[in-house]
């Protein structure tokens, strides 16, 4: 545990020592907490309130109001927060909410224009759009939903190259073996299941799409599992055969083959123009299906990295060592060579947060994958086109995503020299 530790401590102080991406990595902290805390800094809503002799938190509850944990009492459930009188009231830092319409304030307010408000406590200090939504409030929100596909999209990365690559170069082409009966089998039954699986279901899976994101790929995700499932049980119905001596020889599968072509088929494919196309027969819009897709489309690079690295872990004295002591394929392969492989995968992570982020600002800004109500970078860029002299909606949201894609990308290149032990002093 001590080596770790020191070896963790050894990578911060190389890493501090590259004085960009320590500036960069601390101003991806307070964006993190930004987003983290877009509810509080920025709503329509009071962080605090008496109401009717009732006590309430509103913008606070509406994180659990969001995920469905809890609905708004009755007595709130309609009401006009910036009409209502109360007992006690305290308003957020900005307090507007990123869909809020301003209908005194509309039509392009320039941050320096005249604006119909109260005082200056309610000034939009960034202006508002065409239909009068602040526009700092949708730069503090669109903070939450540019981390959030970040890291959703990454994370998807990271699950399925880590997989794919361990496994295409823990075992290659002739470490993993299966009977002979079964490999030639397989090519069968793979067709069979796929019917199965996903053909028979097609309707029930485009129905699902049109109803909702999440009701797709929920369809998509069973007939997954029931694709393994009668794959399971063609498998299982061959255990007899594998008793005549021909038929139960074991045969090479090569894994690592088949591996790096199916990467070939998802490089081949332009990634931005699939995820358009995907999106455009979804009948409601949702950030998540942008999430997937991009996960889905991003993994090939992490699954080479790991594949790389694998390939020189398994040769080490210490992986000849797991396997003369008998261990699991399994265990050697999680406990003792995916840790000294996932290097690489940490730069590739910065730079494909990054990625992502300008890959769904590019999507919101052509106004695909995105709800119309929804407000994003891109929205906010997309919605500056029609009125190039305000320049506020083009400014803001253009200046923070390229802030955020650049110190993520300083990020990155600080964990490559912090890694590279060539680098150390």
């Amino acid at each position: 545990m001590s080596d770790k530790f020191s070896y963790r401590k050894y990578v911060w102080q190389q890493f501090k020592k590259n004085r960009p991406a320590i500036v960069a990595y601390y101003f991806i902290v307070v964006m993190a907490v930004v987003a983290l805390l877009s509810n509080i800094i920025a709503n329509d809503k009071p962080l605090y309130c008496q109401y009717k002799g009732n006590t309430y938190f509103p913008a606070a509850r509406e994180y659990l109001v969001d995920a469905g944990l809890v609905q708004w009492p009755s007595d709130l459930v309609n009401i006009s927060w910036k009409i209502e009188s109360y007992d006690a009231v305290l308003w957020p830092l900005i307090p507007y909410g990123p869909r809020e319409l301003d209908f005194m304030n509309d039509r392009y307010k320039s941050p320096f224009d005249v604006q119909d408000v109260a005082s200056q406590r309610w000034h939009h200090w960034l202006g508002t759009d065409e239909q009068g939504r602040d526009v700092l409030s949708g730069v503090i929100h669109g903070t939450q939903t540019a981390f959030m596909v970040g890291i959703v999209s990454v994370s998807i990365t990271l699950f399925i190259g880590i997989i794919l690559g361990a496994i295409a170069g823990f075992y290659g082409d002739h470490e993993l073996q299966i009977s002979r009966v079964r490999f030639w089998s397989n090519f069968i039954f793979l067709p069979i299941a796929f019917f199965y699986g996903f053909q028979v279901r097609s309707y029930a899976i485009s129905d699902a799409f049109g109803a909702s994101a999440f009701d797709g790929f929920a369809q998509m995700f069973f007939s997954f599992f029931l694709f393994l499932v009668v794959l399971a049980i063609l498998n299982f119905l061959l255990w007899p055969l594998k008793k005549i001596s021909f038929l139960g020889k074991k045969v090479a599968l090569p894994i690592d083959l088949l591996i790096n072509r199916v990467i070939e088929v998802v490089v081949s494919v332009p990634g931005l123009i699939l995820i358009m196309a995907v999106v455009a027969v979804i009948a409601k819009p949702s950030i998540f299906v942008v999430m997937v897709l991009i996960g889905l489309m991003g993994w090939t690079g992490i699954a080479r990295f790991v594949r790389a690295e694998m390939l020189r872990v398994k040769k080490m004295e210490f992986m000849e060592a797991a396997k003369a002591f008998g261990y699991s394929d399994f265990r050697s392969i999680v406990k003792h060579a995916l840790p000294n492989c996932l290097t690489p995968v940490f730069i590739a992570a910065a730079f494909g947060i990054a990625g992502a982020i300008l890959t769904e600002s590019t999507l919101s800004f052509l106004g695909i994958g995105v709800a119309p109500e929804d407000v994003t970078w891109g929205s906010l860029l997309s919605a500056g086109r029609s009125n190039q002299h305000a320049h506020w909606l083009i400014l803001t949201p253009g200046i923070a995503i390229f802030i955020v894609v650049t110190f993520f990308n300083l990020v990155g290149e600080g964990l490559t020299d912090a890694l590279d032990p060539r680098q150390k002093k």
